[in-house]
């Protein structure tokens, strides 16, 4: 059910999606910078939340290492929106609705959640090269403790 998954050297997909004020973003106006790209479930629940506020409360070492983060759901601008001002997020939230992004990146598919399979977003978050090139590549992670281990591949630690 899941499309093609991507792997370190591919080249990131390109896409211009609205973020939760309404505004077009392009990945590839991005070029130069590195990207933490990452796709969650659904904003505003448990675990989504969970790991969107340790991208907040982590945001300034990406920052100061010139790292751009990126959050990517299904979930309409408005919802974004409410989510971003609930829990004060200070980065780019992104709307999918059309899943056409998730799909791309081989993130939309088959789950297990509470025992069952379903079909949706796969918790995963891709590293992008200021060559607009794939680094890193993590499918399936868990929302806890991913945004340090994210930070240690990048060196954010010391």
């Amino acid at each position: 059910m899941t499309d093609t998954r991507l792997a370190p050297g591919d080249l990131a997909p390109d896409f211009t999606l609205d973020d939760q004020d309404g505004r077009p973003t392009t990945l590839s106006s991005l070029r130069g910078s590195r990207v933490v790209l990452y796709f969650y479930p659904e904003a505003m629940t448990p675990g989504c939340t969970t790991e969107a506020c340790d991208f907040r409360d982590n945001l300034n070492s990406f920052a100061g290492a010139g790292v751009h983060v990126i959050g990517i759901s299904k979930d309409d601008v408005a919802k974004l929106k409410r989510f971003a001002e609930r829990d004060r997020l200070n980065f780019t939230l992104l709307a999918d609705k059309d899943l056409v992004v998730q799909r791309a990146y081989g993130v939309w598919g088959e789950k297990s959640l509470y025992g069952r399979i379903v079909v949706g977003a796969i918790r995963s978050t891709f590293v992008i090269g200021a060559d607009g090139r794939i680094e890193k590549a993590w499918y399936n992670v868990k929302a806890t403790g991913h945004v340090a281990r994210v930070r240690g591949e990048l060196g954010l630690d010391g």
